[in-house]
């Protein structure tokens, strides 16, 4: 019996003898790509619509002398399936030119194109596209694409794989995927992983050999073995999803989680396509931060760590406190600061990092932890400008000083302070100041002089040298008023001689004015420097990373505990939270797809990591990554194809390198097929990594 697939017309038809009259088509100019199945036989071949005798007798010939193999035709030869597999991956026979043609960029589809030919030179799948495959398709399953995807991509890669072909334009197989994935519609750059990671679920939907998907249900390991909760998982998996994608391409892992709380520990079994593995750089983040000291004896310091990205708030306490040498009397109390006030402290240490934004500015107070339980003075600087008709117009600046004062203290006392505060960022003064210099000397000395764990207030003296004629600093020009906590309003002027009273629960908010004359007195440049958590520069250069792809791996499978959007539903504490997660691998498939995660996106902007992941291409051994050992499959993996992104991130250019033939590699930049050396194929422009299973004699 005789079975042909119309693939324009998408109908099937049987004929039981060689007598049977094949269809008559009206456009006879133009190449219709049929399927044509003998059963008994297993042979199928492509052929174009022509001679319709001709072809019936040839028919016969064929199947006569290539009994028991896949034809496929083209309209100029056939070529035996089985045994040009073997002539394109074995070491015995050259290839020739089968399997070398491009793919024409219908305007920036070069991610596609990438991609496709990746998948193209899949051994086990270009033998099963170019065999008889279309009889696995399932057009009636709901989650797949009627079958359209399947047939648009075999009929594609048989075009790659005529002989003598030129490059091929992939507007079907384009149009189709357009229409099933709006997202990939028009003609915009797109991720070549997200196009594959669509492809391979659609063609698994489209040739899922499971009609009917039966209801699972989900049992608990009960103390039984991992090995026998995961066979039963893989059962599960396979009674609902069954088609040469699994087959090839999909492996198993094994994830637990732990709950923080009551230590309830739940592992499931699941499925995975591929493996998307961090880089080392998007593990961790660099963070700066300015240290100003409350002792006013040092300047403000910038420090820059490294920490965790997904960590808590008391790594970057930790990072910070190794970074400037924090005594063991010492503590920080770190502060945001936005328009010259501070908007929030951050406190609780197990608050996450990703709170944290790249552009937000942190200052950290150092104190003496003996201080921590007297209150807080906050200072924020406002300039006075000329007088104007309205009154004074004034302007903040400047980071906010902060430290600790006593409930009840005088105006001279909140005045002292803030010299002190202030004496890090004095100029040189010339000699008729020595006597102000002198008198904030002595007080200074008073204040720092206590030995007992009141703070570093303040006892009177002010008046000592400013009633030799010298004002005291309130005439002199500072001016105190007690504000809110963004330094907006003046609701009292402190007075010298006053007692400020606040209550203890509250922080005093202090606004000082200053005057335009009192400016050049102070370096208030550098006062007011004030660096971002991280400035990214689009036109620095970066130093070139490189990390080995076992690194990428152990970070991957590294436990680590889940993020605020990721809560878990313990089902012990019968409430969501953040438990730790570990993943290993347990079954790994026969094709193994690794996707190198270069692309980081954040609330802010999207980047693009140019590390060089330095990876195997003749032997990736897994063994000591894998948690089940199975005498019966090999751990080892060779590379056989590589999917490029050059440039920067929403733009650049994709290609493939691919593995054809005895040792032989070729650069496939859409139209254009080229051999390339082996020693260029690893590079930082690695994004997707294609590997096949060592077959072990």
């Amino acid at each position: 019996m005789l079975r042909i697939w119309d693939f324009s017309g998408q109908t099937s038809l049987f004929f039981t003898n060689e007598k049977s009259k094949f269809p008559s088509y009206q456009r006879q100019s133009e190449g219709i790509p049929l399927e044509l199945q003998v059963y008994g036989l297993s042979d199928s071949f492509k052929c174009r619509e022509g001679k319709k005798d001709e072809r019936a007798a040839q028919h016969s010939t064929i199947a006569s002398s290539c009994c028991g193999s896949s034809v496929m035709m083209n309209g100029s030869g056939g070529i035996t399936n089985s045994n040009f597999i073997r002539s394109v991956w074995g070491s015995s026979c050259e290839a020739g030119s089968l399997g070398l043609t491009g793919l024409q960029n219908l305007g920036n589809t070069c991610f596609m194109n990438s991609s496709i030919q990746c998948l193209a030179h899949t051994p086990k799948l270009v033998d099963y596209f170019l065999g008889d495959y279309s009889r696995e398709i399932n057009p009636d399953n709901p989650l797949g694409m009627d079958g359209e995807i399947a047939l648009a991509f075999g009929d594609l890669l048989r075009k790659l794989w005529a002989p003598g072909a030129t490059p091929v334009a992939p507007r079907t197989f384009k149009s189709k995927l357009s229409r099933f994935a709006p997202q990939f519609n028009g003609f915009n750059q797109h991720d070549s992983q997200e196009l594959l990671a669509f492809l391979l679920d659609g063609l698994h939907e489209d040739l899922n050999r499971v009609k009917c998907k039966p209801y699972v249900e989900v049992k608990d390991g009960d103390g039984r073995s991992d090995k026998e909760v995961a066979d039963e998982y893989w059962r599960n998996h396979l009674a609902r999803n069954d088609s040469i994608i699994v087959d090839v391409c999909q492996g198993q892992y094994k994830s637990t989680l732990v709950c923080p709380v009551c230590k309830k520990v739940s592992v499931t079994f699941d499925p995975f396509m591929y493996l998307s593995l961090p880089l080392p750089s998007t593990m961790m983040r660099t963070m700066t931060l300015t240290v100003v000291n409350t002792d006013g004896n040092s300047q403000p310091s910038q420090y820059t760590i490294t920490v965790p990205k997904h960590g808590k708030f008391e790594d970057l306490i930790q990072g910070l406190s190794v970074a400037c040498s924090l005594g063991v009397n010492e503590t920080f109390l770190v502060a945001e600061i936005y328009n010259n006030c501070i908007l929030r402290y951050l406190e609780e240490p197990s608050d996450s990092l990703s709170l944290i934004r790249d552009q937000d500015q942190l200052v950290a107070f150092r104190f003496i932890k003996d201080v921590e339980q007297f209150p807080l003075v906050v200072f924020m600087h406002q300039l006075m400008e000329d007088q104007y008709m309205h009154g004074k117009m004034t302007s903040s600046f400047g980071i906010p000083l902060v430290s600790r004062l006593c409930n009840s203290a005088s105006g001279s006392d909140i005045c002292n302070l803030y010299l002190k505060l202030l004496k890090p960022f004095q100029t040189p003064r010339n000699d008729s100041q020595e006597c102000l210099d002198s008198s904030e000397s002595a007080t200074l000395e008073e204040v720092s002089g206590t030995q007992d764990t009141t703070p570093p207030v303040l006892g009177g003296g002010v008046n000592s040298c400013y009633g030799n004629g010298v004002d005291s600093p309130l005439d002199f020009g500072f001016q105190f008023y007690i504000t809110d906590e963004k330094g907006t309003s003046k609701d009292k002027k402190i007075g010298m001689n006053e007692i400020v009273e606040k209550e203890e629960s509250k922080q005093l908010n202090v606004l000082v004015c200053w005057p335009k004359k009192y400016i050049g007195e102070y370096d208030t440049r550098l006062l007011s420097s004030l660096a971002e958590v991280f400035k990214s520069s689009l036109f620095a250069k970066k130093p070139q990373e490189s990390v080995s792809l076992y690194k990428c791996l152990e970070a991957f499978l590294k436990e680590e505990p889940l993020g605020p959007e990721d809560m878990w539903y313990c089902p012990g504490c019968k409430k969501h939270c953040q438990a730790s997660k570990k993943l290993d691998l347990w079954r790994l498939p026969e094709i193994l797809v690794i996707h190198l995660k270069r692309f980081s996106y954040s609330r802010c902007f999207k980047n693009k990591l140019e590390t060089y992941v330095d990876f195997p291409d003749d032997n990736l051994d897994l063994s000591t990554y894998i948690a089940y050992r199975s005498d019966q499959l090999c751990n080892r993996y060779m590379l056989y194809a590589v999917s490029n992104h050059y440039g920067s991130m929403g733009g650049g250019h994709y290609t493939a390198f691919v593995h054809h033939g005895a040792d032989r590699w070729y650069d496939f930049d859409d139209s254009h097929v080229n051999p390339v050396s082996q020693d260029k194929i690893k590079s930082s422009a690695a994004y997707v990594l294609f590997y096949r299973r060592v077959i072990e004699v």
